[in-house]
């Protein structure tokens, strides 16, 4: 080989290693690049960043936030209707610049306001209170709520109020005046389901005890509590006596003598007799008690708010 080919084959290595090495800097830069890049768009464009290597860079499109619909169901006006007929009641087109006067216009503007005899002020004319009783939506937007119009002398009329709600449910208008109408019929009640009657024992018993705690202090509730259950007794005591007049059951379990089986469940109603210095109040109240140890505890009581976790 001659001394100037020799001369050359080191000066082309050097030059093939310098190119190869320029090569590796340049993807070493757009990796750097492709992992900023990255970085800056969001942990899921780093992920495609990674996995495709260093000389690729996909771009991930924003995700489009998710718009929630929500539909406003249709709002009962009872409340609305019942403000609106107090205040409307209590006014007179005489005076119309008395505070009931202004409510009663700010809830209904078109509604002509009663024009009050300068003389009535009888005990049927004071109001004593109105409660709305019943409602019903005509169609989309619009009610009819009935409320009921108690005087001082134990009379009551009902009346008819046409209420307007926005779809929204937001906002409402009296769009009528109000008219009396009859009274609403009472509904025929069915049969009651406790119809077995549970003799003086220890389920009674357990009863009696139990309403003692709860009404009268007698005692502390937690101890007639079945495992688990929590019950607080109405504090402060309101009543000085309390009684058991009658106690009906579902099953007939409950008329037996003997306490059942553990975990065996009985539902009974329970008439109570109340007294404190006004008088004798008639209560009643619905219970479920469960077989425990041969013993009586109360599960649930309807009229208060049994909650798991108590006694165990």
């Amino acid at each position: 080989m001659s001394p100037g080919k020799q001369a050359t084959e080191p000066e082309t290595a050097v030059v093939a290693a310098g190119v190869r090495l320029e090569k590796m800097h340049r993807r070493i830069r757009l990796s750097r690049l492709a992992l900023f890049t990255a970085i800056a768009a969001g942990p899921v464009a780093l992920g495609v960043a990674v996995v495709a290597g260093p000389t690729t860079v996909a771009a991930v499109p924003k995700a489009k936030p998710t718009t929630l619909r929500t539909t406003a169901a249709a709002t009962d006006p009872s409340g609305y209707a019942q403000l609106f007929l107090g205040a409307w009641l209590r006014s007179s087109a005489d005076t119309a610049a008395t505070a009931q006067a202004r409510l009663a216009q700010s809830l209904a503007p078109d509604i002509e306001l009663p024009d009050r005899a300068a003389d009535a002020q009888d005990t049927q004319a004071r109001l004593e209170s109105v409660t709305a009783v019943r409602s019903a939506q005509h169609e989309a937007g619009r009610w009819s709520v009935t409320v009921a119009a108690q005087y001082a002398d134990a009379s009551v009329r009902y009346f008819a109020v046409p209420v307007a709600a926005a779809a929204d449910g937001g906002s409402f208008t009296v769009t009528g005046a109000p008219g009396v109408v009859a009274a609403p019929g009472r509904a025929e009640v069915p049969a009651s389901p406790y119809g077995v009657s549970v003799a003086q024992g220890e389920l009674s018993s357990t009863v009696g005890q139990f309403f003692d705690a709860y009404l009268a202090g007698a005692g502390e509730v937690e101890r007639y509590l079945a495992p688990g259950v929590r019950l607080s007794a109405v504090s402060p005591a309101p009543y000085s006596t309390v009684t058991v007049r009658q106690v009906l059951a579902i099953e007939d379990t409950a008329a037996t003598e003997k306490v059942p089986g553990d975990e065996t469940t009985v539902r009974v109603l329970a008439h109570v007799e109340a007294r404190d210095e006004a008088g004798r109040w008639p209560l009643a109240y619905e219970l479920e008690l469960k077989a425990h140890s041969g013993r009586w505890d109360v599960a649930t009581l309807t009229s208060g708010i049994a909650q798991k976790g108590g006694r165990s």
